[in-house]
């Protein structure tokens, strides 16, 4: 079960830094970070997985950064489409300056 977050923290990250990268966003540093509720009955499927992503870089757009973001999870990543139908994905972000 763990393996299926680690696949979805990859598949984003891989997304999210390659379009940040795309838009000439000067990322320093990248982290995704996972967690995810599990149902109490068998066979105790998620239903919620949290994916907190934290961009370094200098002079980061917000907003491209969500797009990043966005488009990873609905368009990119499928591992998200594979876990969507059965659990409830939500997506947030910060930004370093540095």
């Amino acid at each position: 079960m763990e393996l299926l977050l680690l696949a979805l923290g990859s598949c984003t990250a891989v997304d999210v830094v390659s379009i940040l990268t795309k838009k000439r966003q000067n990322v320093t540093d990248y982290r995704v970070e996972v967690r995810a509720h599990r149902k109490a009955e068998h066979p105790r499927s998620y239903d919620r997985i949290e994916v907190h992503h934290i961009v370094t870089g200098r002079n980061i757009s917000e907003r491209s950064v969500a797009r990043a973001i966005d488009l990873s999870e609905q368009k990119y990543c499928s591992v998200a489409a594979t876990l969507r139908p059965t659990a409830e994905i939500v997506s947030s972000f910060e930004v370093i300056e540095g």
